[in-house]
């Protein structure tokens, strides 16, 4: 299916995709930032934001679905980047489609299965009756009996929309919530993309660690690393101009090299 896509900016086309329980938004600061040398195109996730739902969520469909999106637009070879489980998917299309990635880069993940973490997250939004709630603040009250932190809970209620038929969550959580440890997994290949690829860490976050260094190079034998200090997982959005610093003097750099 074709996903939905937001585009800005003019030039060789840098496709960027958000992490579980986002949107294009997520990433928005880092393409403003960056439209003014490619065409930066934001998409939403299958089963997120203004894209379809599916019944199914892993990464050969995800990949195909981004294939698809693609061809629509007449995209041949793209660089990417993704964040979280947008990276994830970012790494699949790479290894299942080394010839349509240019440049990879990935924001706070590793391509290997990770342990169940979004319990609370889950019951947090679970948690909230569509039916009766009035406005956002109804549902964060809902929410923070299984969510304590603030933050979560906002990045989450932006994908609460209401509608002339009540409340709903943009993001398909019953198919989130019956696919995630899919999602967890690590890429089902043997392949690997030999290809100019980055990896962003945030050095307050444990999603990417020295014990996966092997995994990594495994399958991006050229891979390079970079830490933002100060940051967390959500390293684009604690420090938006040193994030989008390392991707712009990543992608010039490799293009000189092609």
């Amino acid at each position: 299916m074709i996903l939905h896509t937001h585009s800005t900016g003019s030039g060789e086309p840098l496709i960027l995709i958000h992490g579980l329980f986002g949107s294009y938004e997520n990433l928005a600061g880092v393409g403003r930032a960056l439209s003014d040398q490619w065409q930066v195109i934001s998409i939403d996730l299958p089963n997120h934001g203004q894209s379809p739902h599916s019944e199914q969520m892993n990464y050969p469909s995800m990949v195909a679905d981004l294939a698809e999106t693609l061809d629509s637009l007449n995209i041949q070879k793209c660089a990417l980047l993704g964040h979280s489980l947008g990276g994830k998917l970012a790494m699949a299309f790479a290894l299942t489609y080394p010839q349509r990635v240019s440049q990879l880069i990935v924001a706070d993940i590793a391509p290997v299965r990770y342990e169940r973490s979004h319990q609370a997250v889950f019951a947090g939004l679970s948690a909230v009756t569509l039916t009766t709630i009035n406005n956002r603040s109804d549902a964060d009250k809902q929410m923070a009996a299984h969510i304590k932190e603030p933050g979560v809970r906002q990045f989450l209620l932006k994908s609460l929309e209401k509608t002339e038929h009540g409340f709903r969550w943009k993001f398909n959580l019953a198919v989130l919530a019956q696919c995630y440890d899919e999602l967890l997994g690590a890429p089902a290949t043997k392949n690997n993309y030999a290809g100019p690829v980055l990896f962003i860490k945030g050095a307050e976050s444990d999603y990417i660690l020295s014990e996966h260094r092997p995994q990594i190079m495994a399958f991006f034998p050229a891979a390079e690393a970079k830490i933002i200090n100060g940051t967390g997982h959500w390293l684009h959005a604690e420090k938006p101009a040193a994030f989008a610093r390392l991707v712009r003097e990543f992608l010039l750099s490799q293009h000189t090299k092609i």
